[in-house]
Formats: C-alpha cells, sequence, structure tokens
C-alpha cells in the first residue's frame, strides 16, 4: 500500500466504551512511511480505575498487567511526537478511539486536534461496501446464493444452513449447536434504564441529562443536592428509576451490572 504522506494506523484497549470518561489501557500505532518504512509504537497504560472484569476477558488485560505501567499524562508527549502530523487510521475510530485519545490529550495538558487531518476508518468502508444481511452471510458460510430471499421458509431454510456450518467451522466434530451459545456473550449494558438517561460507569450510576450529566455521581448528587434527586422523583421518569431513586435517597445504591458500587472510604 503506497502513502503519499505519512499515515499513521493506530488502537486504543480501554476500560469501557464512553468517551467522556474510560481510559485507556493500552495504546497500538503503526507508522507508514512514503518510503514504504514502517515504525511501531505499543505501550501499556496504568488507567488508574479498576478494569472491569467483562472488558478484561475481551481485552485480555487486567488491573495486575497495568498495575506497574505509566499513567498516560506520562506517555502522552511521547504518543503525540509519534503521530506527528500524520493522517490517521483505524477501525470505529472517528465515534471512538480518537475522542478518547483527543480527551486523554487534553487531560494530560497537551493539544490533539483530529478534525483537520485526512482520516480513514475501516470500520466506515467495510460497511459500506460490504453487505451484512443474511443473503451474504449465507455466501459466507454456505457458499450459495440465496434466491428465495424473503420468503420465511426460504429465510428460515438458508439460516439453519448457516447454523450448521457455523457448528462445523467453529466447533469439533463431535459437538452440537449448543457449543455456538458462547458466541452469544454480551457485555453488560451500561445503562440503568430502557430510556437511557442513567449510565454506569466505574462502578457508580451517572445522569445523562441535567446540570450533572456526565459529572457527578447519583451518590455524590445525594451529598450535594438531595432536592435535584427529589424532583427526579415528581417527574415522569419510569417506576424503575424513581424506586432507584428512593434508594439512594435512603442511602441504598444501586449494584452495578459489575458489582457492587464503591463505598466512600473507597
Amino acid at each position: 500500500m503506497k502513502v503519499s504522506h505519512t499515515l499513521v494506523v493506530f488502537d486504543l484497549e480501554t476500560t469501557g466504551t464512553w468517551v467522556e470518561k474510560d481510559k485507556i489501557v493500552e495504546i497500538g500505532m503503526i507508522k507508514c512511511l512514503p518510503d514504504g518504512s514502517r515504525e511501531q509504537y505499543v505501550k501499556r497504560v496504568n488507567p488508574g480505575i479498576p478494569i472491569p472484569q467483562y472488558v478484561s476477558r475481551l481485552i485480555g488485560i487486567t488491573d495486575k498487567d497495568v498495575r506497574d505501567a505509566s499513567p498516560f499524562r506520562e506517555i502522552a508527549a511521547a504518543v503525540l511526537g509519534f503521530i506527528g502530523d500524520a493522517d490517521l487510521a483505524g477501525f470505529n475510530l472517528e465515534r471512538f478511539d480518537l475522542r478518547v485519545l483527543q480527551r486523554e490529550m487534553t487531560d494530560a495538558g497537551l493539544q490533539f486536534s483530529w478534525q483537520d487531518r485526512t482520516i480513514y476508518d475501516a470500520q466506515k468502508i467495510y460497511h459500506v461496501n460490504e453487505k451484512r444481511n443474511l443473503a451474504a452471510g449465507y455466501k459466507f458460510y454456505c457458499h450459495k446464493e440465496l434466491v428465495d430471499a424473503h420468503t420465511a421458509l426460504g429465510d428460515s431454510r438458508a439460516t439453519l444452513e448457516i447454523l450448521e456450518a457455523q457448528t462445523k467451522k467453529y466447533s469439533s466434530e463431535e459437538e452440537s449447536i449448543e457449543t455456538l451459545q458462547r458466541f452469544n456473550y454480551e457485555q453488560p449494558d451500561d445503562y440503568f434504564d430502557e430510556k437511557r438517561r442513567f449510565r454506569w460507569w466505574n462502578g457508580r450510576l451517572y445522569p445523562m441529562f441535567g446540570k450533572y450529566a456526565k459529572k457527578h455521581s447519583l451518590r455524590e448528587i445525594a451529598r450535594i443536592d438531595r432536592e435535584y434527586l427529589e424532583w427526579i422523583l415528581r417527574k415522569n421518569f419510569s417506576n424503575d428509576v424513581k424506586m432507584m431513586i428512593e434508594g439512594v435517597l435512603n442511602g441504598q445504591y444501586p449494584i452495578s451490572p459489575g458489582g457492587q458500587e464503591k463505598t466512600d472510604n473507597d
């Protein structure tokens, strides 16, 4: 692949998917130069907060692995120097990695602007050019064209063939379709309610609206502004939310999908 201007391809592993709050635990970059040469940079980072267990299972990095690593602020200048004025590339880059990196740079007292650079997002290119519907899955796994698409029986028959092919591809011959269950794992929902008004982060629940949006946890709000929580009880929120808020006002804090909330002494 030829490049006329230096290109840095990078990826971040993080403690979660909340752009405004989650932290980097690893950064890997490959610099592609116009002369055809390449350079690499990889560092693990101590995020300063626990890595949720489900995240550790996904990325293979635990709290122990980064315990002795430097915080991002100590490597930020080196990261920025490696990137220089390069174009940037990655997978799901604009929606996540670039925004997290920009926030981490700002927290480190450095300026990182990517909006005026050329960006190559492989995910966007993939989604534009490759279909991911049933017909595409049928062709990929069964090497056949779906000729009776959008008929109930035809789609069911194709789905069955795909499952048979997936069982053969991802399991041993002795195993059955039940082995595919391991691929149904989903990470815990970051949100408490269906309307996504309250979000979990680092074991605590944060409002995503109003004057405390994304800034203070409900535990903190209960200490500094109980009237705000009482206001929520009077407004049009779900019964589950109101029951949760009543609990917070009574000192009973909700348990996050990843375990018990931190105590005041943590």
